[in-house]
């Protein structure tokens, strides 16, 4: 039996401590620092000959020189098994309910528990017979959980051919009992559990080959679906000021988009935003299942109180269970909010280590870390042939809704798409308030490239003559310069613009968004020949005409009666004055 070895703290820096030990010291291995009967988690960060530094992600408070400092020979891991849909973690996994219900509202320093519940019974189904021949991340079973089959799969740390050597005949089983028997190429045998151990900084490779995002994720947000898209499998970024509505953006997607299961990670948000998370995502209903929203959920949050070594395992916490879903042929959305705040925990980090800064003081490794951290999206075949995977959308919070600052400008470099929240459309009332004139998207959408192309060339040139139209003001504009302006104005108005809190506005299906898209496009792209600007709304007015006199049942008529009702609002701010 290996040795423990043990150290004692030399210097407290903040979260920062320094630790000095006999023997060797693995980076990124757990330790605990032992204070009284406190067990304060830490992980070692760098290593200096027989010092180690490591980040506590507890308060260090009241540490002192010569506390005893015990090396676990682990990498911070996450358990994976059945059990997590639902739950509410903190970056260490730690189920937070159940710290609230064992130690109060005030959840005390150096408690950690275990993230799944270790007496519950799951109905395992066997897939496999002894000598069948698998690989790592193969099925070997399933247990339902909530809404989905859950597969229990062999090993992720096994490599090579294994060939099962017993398996569990169908049954109730927990997750400390042996449920099957791997044999590995040398001959060694490894039992398998209905949960297993994974490092959170080690992506999951478990699958037989990744492949590009292509298929279209469907948000059922309009701007985004039809101007600005998302692939499965794909990454996305929405930076913006404080108060733009990113949180809530990113609470309409997870309700709506298409994907089987949704993982939150809230890095270091203010309290208040996390609470009213907490409270909400229980009592949403899913539009798709009309179950709870939690059974296909999964929070991983620390908020900007608690200490920065935290926000950093929260993230990578979070894209270890996406991963691990993914494993499972699900399509996994991971919303993290936001990764500037992971951004500053690694920069104040880089500061107590005394490392060379980058720009503005973030490390100069921060792009390669947002890299890692995005690349570890996709989609995968696995070795049984289903598809998997990844989408990761991170929110970025840059000071003064700067988007030149270092944190937006690494996350640009890597992600796909870019939906840039600006202040002058959410002080308008304009929801969602991303910007589509500096918006973009790699990824095809499912509307016709002919019509894209139309309604960006629509407010491009809309916004050309608003601009105009400030220096030189609405007399000197001509008729048709002022109806491009309008054909601007009312595309945003009716199409891109949609109310969160409207049963009917709040979610465009595919084959709706295609349509309207269509069909808005087609009478803003005709011409009519107008004789003031006083009877250029007989335009808009001519289209809401052909709105009325269409067949909408097909597609919904409630959807476009809520259409026409904008028509009127729209019609009514743009009335002409009467002259006296």
């Amino acid at each position: 039996m290996e040795k423990k070895r043990i150290g004692h703290v030399i210097k407290v820096n903040a979260n920062m401590v320094t630790a000095q030990v006999e023997g060797s010291i693995i980076q990124n291995e757990v330790a605990y620092i032992l204070h009284g009967e406190e067990r304060l988690k830490a992980e070692v960060i760098r290593v200096r000959q027989n010092r180690a530094e490591m980040q506590v992600y507890e308060s260090t408070q009241s540490i002192k020189t010569q506390d005893v400092v015990e090396f676990s020979n682990e990498l911070l891991s996450v358990e994976l098994g059945p059990g997590l849909l639902g739950q509410i973690f903190d970056g260490l996994q730690n189920p937070l309910p159940a710290l609230a219900e064992k130690y109060g509202f005030f959840l005390k320093r150096g408690v950690y528990l275990e993230a799944l519940a270790d007496e519950t019974q799951w109905d395992f189904t066997p897939l496999v017979k002894p000598q069948d021949k698998v690989l790592a991340g193969s099925w070997l079973g399933f247990v339902p959980e909530k809404i989905f089959k859950h597969y229990i799969m062999a090993p992720f740390s096994l490599g090579g051919s294994l060939e099962v050597v017993s398996i569990a005949p169908e049954g109730r089983y927990n997750l400390k009992q042996v449920i099957a028997q791997l044999k590995d190429s040398s001959g060694a045998t490894h039992d398998v559990f209905l949960q297993q151990i994974w490092p959170i900084k080690i992506p999951i490779k478990a699958y037989a080959e990744k492949l590009r995002p292509l298929e279209p994720l469907v948000t059922k947000l309009r701007l985004i679906d039809s101007l600005f898209p998302v692939n499965r499998g794909g990454t996305y970024c929405i930076p913006g000021p404080f108060g733009a509505g990113k949180t809530v953006l990113q609470q309409l997607t997870s309700r709506h988009a298409e994907v089987d299961i949704v993982i939150i990670a809230a890095c270091g948000e203010r309290a208040g935003e996390v609470v009213e998370t907490l409270k909400t995502f229980p009592e949403l209903i899913d539009p798709r299942t009309n179950k709870p929203l939690m059974d296909r959920t999964v929070i991983i949050c620390n908020t900007s109180s608690m200490p920065v070594a935290a926000r950093e395992s929260s993230v990578y916490t979070a894209v270890t269970i996406a991963e691990y879903y993914r494993q499972m042929g699900l399509n996994v959305l991971l919303l993290a909010d936001s990764t500037s705040r992971w951004a500053q925990a690694m920069r104040e980090m880089s500061g107590r280590l005394e490392e060379i800064p980058g720009e503005e003081a973030f490390p100069a490794y921060l792009e390669s870390r947002i890299a890692a951290f995005y690349e570890r999206a996709g989609v995968v075949r696995l070795y049984g042939g289903t598809k998997g995977s990844v989408t990761i959308g991170g929110t970025v919070s840059p000071a003064g809704g700067n988007f030149e600052e270092p944190v937006t400008q690494a996350t640009l470099k890597v992600v796909g798409a870019f939906h840039g929240l600006s202040r002058e459309r959410s002080d308008a009332r304009k929801y969602p308030a991303i910007d589509p004139l500096i918006s973009w998207s790699k990824y095809n959408s499912f509307i016709n490239p002919e019509h894209q192309e139309a309604g960006h060339a629509i407010l491009r040139r809309s916004n050309e003559i608003a601009q105009m139209m400030k220096v030189i003001g609405e007399e000197g504009t001509s008729l048709k310069d002022y109806i491009e302006y309008l054909k601007g104005e009312f595309f945003d108005f009716i199409y891109l613009q949609q109310n969160a809190f409207d049963p009917v506005d709040e979610a465009t299906s595919q084959e709706r968004q295609i349509y309207v898209f269509g069909f808005i496009c087609g009478i803003l792209n005709s011409e009519y020949k107008l004789e003031d600007k006083a009877a250029a709304l007989h335009f808009f007015q001519q289209l809401r005409q052909s709105l009325r006199s269409w067949n909408s049942a097909e597609y919904g008529s409630q959807e476009f009666k809520k259409i026409e009702e904008k028509i009127e609002l729209f019609l009514e701010k743009n009335k002409p004055e009467k002259t006296p």
